[in-house]
């Protein structure tokens, strides 16, 4: 009767543990000091979002997709941005509606990566991530972030996101899409 709540757990502790390497990956340096990618809370959201994206999207690519550590996984980023809303400073009354926009931004970047991934191309997931992560400046280090992720999903089809940190290909994977930007 009790296995059920042990296997939860076990489930829980799992999400966690795939959402600690999204925060992992996420923090690389590379991307804050060679991209430029802005090292504020905004920045650092916009490249959990990415990482978690590519996470999720790497779970859906092997079959059977695992529904439940999907889920399991986003629960863990929206109690993550409750504890860092909280952290800096926002009202308690105010928590739930921003971890709700919070939440409903990484559903929309989901999305707009997904068509770029797809339908839309290079051209317009680099469009799609300048805008997200660069205020639509034109940066040059949007195409190497769109290279990066569409490495990242090839290599996620082969390989698992954790397993893939763990073994250092990220930091390749950085390398290889984009050099030294400006």
């Amino acid at each position: 009767m009790l296995q059920w709540i042990k296997r939860r757990a076990e489930r829980n502790r799992t999400a966690e543990k795939l959402y600690g390497s999204v925060v992992t990956a996420a923090r690389q340096p590379f991307f804050y000091e060679e991209l430029g990618v802005p090292d504020t809370p905004e920045g650092r959201f916009e490249l959990v979002a990415l990482h978690l994206f590519l996470a999720l999207e790497g779970l859906r690519a092997r079959p059977p997709a695992d529904a439940d550590l999907i889920r399991r996984t986003i629960e863990a980023f929206v109690s993550d941005m409750d504890d860092c809303m909280r952290e800096m400073g926002v009202g308690d009354l105010t928590v739930p509606k921003k971890v709700k926009r919070a939440a409903a931004a990484f559903y929309e970047r989901a999305a707009a990566y997904r068509r770029g991934l797809t339908a839309d191309g290079p051209l317009g997931l680099a469009t799609c991530v300048d805008s997200y992560l660069f205020g639509g400046s034109g940066s040059g280090a949007a195409d190497a972030l769109a290279g990066y992720t569409y490495a990242m999903t090839e290599a996620l089809k082969a390989e698992p996101f954790e397993a893939l940190l763990a073994r250092g290909a990220l930091t390749r994977l950085i390398g290889e899409s984009g050099t030294k930007v400006s």
